[in-house]
C-alpha cells in the first residue's frame, strides 16, 4: 500500500509539473508545456519521493528519514555485487577503505598486513594524496585493523553520496562527447562557479551559450535529470530562463556517470581537486551523505584557502540527524523554502542551516530539454551559491569571510533572533524577481 500511494504521489506531481507555470524568486523561468502536452514521467521526476509525498501533505516529516533509508536498501539491493552498508546502513563500496595521506611507514605496515592498492590518486589542489585500499577481510573489522596498525592515521569507508532531490530510479544517463561547451569565442566569464552533482546536458537551451567545463567520466559526458537542473539554477541563461548567476562560468565535475558507486567519496575528493586547481572560488554540492573523514578533510583543506562550498542541508526531516557535507565547519548549508517563505516540511534543521532560499514552487531545466518542477533543498543550495560567485571573484580566506558577513547583512530575516535553526540567517534570492510564482491550481 505504501508503494502504490508514493507512485500515485510522484504521478500525482508529474502531471502538475507537465501543466504547470510556475517562477522563482531570484529566477525568471520558462512556462512549463501546455496542458495537453506529454506528461514528465513519474521516474524522471526531479523530486524525490519523500519531497512530492511532503508537498502533497501525504506524509509526516517524521517518517522522510525512513523514505531515504529505504531507498538506500534498494540501491544495495540492486548492486550487492559492488555496494554493501557500514555499520550504520549507509551505503559503501564494498571492500575499499581509503588512506588519506598515510605516511610512508604506515602504508608499507598496511600493505605488509594484506592490504592491496587498487588506485592512488594525487590531489594537487590540496597538497594531498588519497590511496584507495582493497579491504584483506570485512571491510569494518578491515577499517579498524588499519586504525589500530596507524591510530595517528586518516582511514574511511569508500562512502556513496548521493543527490539531495532527485529519485533514485531516474533513467540512465547516455554518454556524449566530453567537450567545453559555449558561445564560440566567448570571453572567459568573470564569475566562475563550480558544480561538483552528476552530469550536465550541455545542450539544453538554458545552458548553451554558458561555458561550461565538464570534468569526470573518463572523456565521456554522461548528462543526468539532476545536474542539468541544478546546472541550470546555477548559471543557466536563455530567453525566458536565467539561474543565480546567469552566463556565469561553469566547471561541473560529474562523480556520478552513471555507475552504481557513483557519488563515491574518492570521485568527490578528486573532483574537489580539480576546482581547486582550476581556483573556482564557489562550489556548489547538493549531495549528501555521512560523515566521512576522507571528505571531511577534503573540505577543510578547500575552506582553509578560501573557497566557499555551498551544500544542501538534506531532506529528512526536522528531526533527523545531519548530513555531510552541509553540517562540517566552515561549511554553508542551505535549506529550502517555498513561495510564501515557509521552510520545507521536508528540510533538516540545526546550527548546519546557514541561509534559506526558493526550494519550491519552481522549475528547472529538464534532460535532454524543457523544465519541470523541482522541490527540495538540493535545488536551494544553487541560488546560494550563484549569488556568492558574483561576490567572489577568486578564492581568498578574507574576501571569503566579508562575501559571507555581506550576505549576511542582506539576508531576510525569517526565524528567531540571531542565527535561527530553521532559517539560519535569512533568506537569500528573493529580491532577484519581482513575483513568486504559484501552482495552477
Amino acid at each position: 500500500m505504501v508503494r502504490r500511494s508514493l507512485l500515485f504521489v510522484l504521478l500525482l506531481c508529474a502531471v502538475r509539473g507537465a501543466t504547470a507555470q510556475l517562477g522563482l524568486p531570484s529566477v525568471r523561468l520558462p512556462a512549463l508545456p501546455a496542458a495537453g502536452a506529454p506528461s514528465l514521467p513519474a521516474s524522471q521526476l526531479l523530486a524525490p519521493a519523500s519531497d512530492a509525498a511532503a508537498a502533497l501533505g501525504e506524509l509526516d516529516p517524521s517518517s522522510l528519514r525512513t523514505l531515504r533509508q529505504q531507498r538506500i536498501r534498494e540501491l544495495l539491493r540492486r548492486h550487492r555485487d559492488v555496494l554493501e552498508a557500514d555499520p550504520r546502513g549507509a551505503p559503501i563500496v564494498r571492500g575499499e577503505l581509503l588512506a588519506f595521506s598515510p605516511a610512508a611507514g604506515a602504508f608499507q605496515a598496511a600493505v605488509a598486513a594484506g592490504y592491496t592498492v587498487l588506485r592512488e590518486r594525487e590531489l594537487q589542489g590540496l597538497s594531498a594524496r588519497l590511496v584507495v585500499l582493497h579491504a584483506p577481510d570485512d571491510t569494518a573489522r578491515s577499517l579498524a585493523r588499519l586504525q589500530t596498525l596507524d591510530p595517528a592515521g586518516s582511514y574511511d569507508f569508500n562512502h556513496v553520496y548521493l543527490p539531495s532531490g532527485v529519485s533514485p530510479d531516474s533513467p540512465p544517463p547516455v554518454p556524449q562527447p566530453l567537450a567545453p561547451s559555449g558561445a564560440a569565442g566567448a570571453a572567459v566569464g568573470a564569475v566562475r562557479v563550480g558544480l561538483i552533482d552528476d552530469g550536465v546536458d550541455v545542450r539544453h537551451v538554458a545552458l548553451r551559450t554558458v561555458i561550461i567545463h565538464p570534468h569526470g567520466c573518463g572523456g565521456s559526458a554522461m548528462p543526468a535529470v539532476h545536474g542539468t537542473a541544478i546546472a541550470s539554477l546555477l548559471a543557466g541563461r536563455a530567453d525566458r530562463f536565467q539561474g543565480a548567476a546567469p552566463g556565469a562560468e561553469l566547471f561541473a565535475a560529474d562523480v556520478f556517470c552513471g555507475r552504481p558507486t557513483g557519488g563515491a567519496v574518492d570521485e568527490i575528493a578528486e573532483a574537489f581537486a580539480w576546482l581547486l586547481r582550476e581556483q573556482v572560488p564557489v562550489i556548489n554540492v547538493s549531495l549528501v551523505g555521512p560523515a566521512n573523514r576522507t571528505l571531511e578533510s577534503v573540505v577543510a583543506g578547500a575552506v582553509a584557502r578560501g573557497y566557499l562550498i555551498v551544500a544542501a542541508v538534506g531532506n529528512d526531516g526536522p528531526a533527523a540527524p545531519p548530513l555531510y557535507p552541509a553540517a562540517w565547519p566552515g561549511v554553508i548549508g542551505v535549506t529550502g523554502v517555498d513561495a510564501r517563505h515557509r521552510v520545507l516540511p521536508e528540510a533538516e534543521r540545526g546550527p548546519q542551516v546557514k541561509f534559506a532560499a526558493p526550494g519550491a514552487d519552481m522549475t528547472a531545466a529538464r534532460t535532454p530539454q524543457g523544465y519541470a518542477l523541482v522541490r527540495g533543498t538540493s535545488f536551494a543550495a544553487p541560488i546560494v551559491a550563484g549569488v556568492l560567485a558574483q561576490m567572489l571573484r577568486s578564492p581568498d580566506k578574507a574576501a571569503a569571510e566579508q562575501a559571507l558577513a555581506d550576505l549576511e547583512r542582506r539576508a531576510l530575516h525569517l526565524g528567531s533572533p540571531g542565527v535561527d535553526p530553521v532559517y539560519g540567517y535569512g533568506l537569500v534570492g528573493a529580491d532577484l524577481a519581482p513575483a513568486l510564482g504559484r501552482l495552477n491550481k
